[in-house]
């Protein structure tokens, strides 16, 4: 995978951009498939093997499986308001399809495939699982001491989100260009001197 946050600022020709967006897309549809199916098989594991409250110690005392359903946001956020983070969870993922068009970064297709396979993972508990439809409680069982208790697709959004802050700190653009800063003008420079034989006044010619 291409290291955009040493990329140049070389603009890139157009017709390279045609050729390398269609792997970027590859790209990014893989993460966003693996970080999906990773998701809801491991639901899929824990609603079978488990009972809901149970806790199960992995590597005590840090790692522990807890199965909860959490009515909320990630990491239990508005546990009473489960429509909204539908709705929110739902547009999320439609703004990431379109803004496709522009992906020309391999960092940009990990960061946005994460951002979109955590999305729908848990948007499909939020559909599909009970109480009811867009009302479903989502799975987490992934407890750390001192932290909330969450699932894969809470990991992947997260994960997504702190590669884009740091690509878009970095000046790195989806489509793989480096937005770099004109240097400023030292304060103790001095004007530059007009050249000799010139004064400045129109020629007369």
């Amino acid at each position: 995978m291409t290291d955009d946050f040493t990329a140049d600022a070389t603009q890139p020709t157009p017709a390279g951009r045609r050729k390398w967006r269609p792997a970027m897309l590859w790209l990014f549809a893989g993460f966003a498939v693996f970080a999906y199916v990773f998701d809801q098989l491991t639901k899929l594991w824990v609603t079978s093997t488990m009972t809901e409250g149970e806790r199960i110690p992995v590597l005590p005392p840090l790692l522990h499986w807890y199965y909860i359903r959490n009515s909320g946001a990630a990491f239990s956020i508005g546990e009473n308001v489960t429509w909204i983070f539908t709705i929110v969870m739902a547009a999320v993922s439609v703004a990431i399809l379109f803004q496709l068009r522009k992906l020309g970064s391999a960092w940009w297709a990990l960061s946005l495939g994460l951002l979109l396979g955590g999305a729908l993972g848990n948007l499909t508990d939020r559909l599909f699982r009970e109480p009811s439809f867009a009302m479903g409680h989502v799975v987490d069982f992934i407890q750390l001491p001192n932290f909330a208790i969450f699932n894969i697709a809470d990991s992947a959004v997260v994960s997504g989100v702190v590669i884009i802050c740091l690509l878009t700190l970095r000046g790195v653009g989806m489509d793989g260009t480096r937005h770099v800063a004109a240097p400023k003008p030292a304060k103790d420079a001095k004007p530059a001197e007009p050249a000799s034989g010139t004064t400045g006044e129109p020629s007369g010619e």
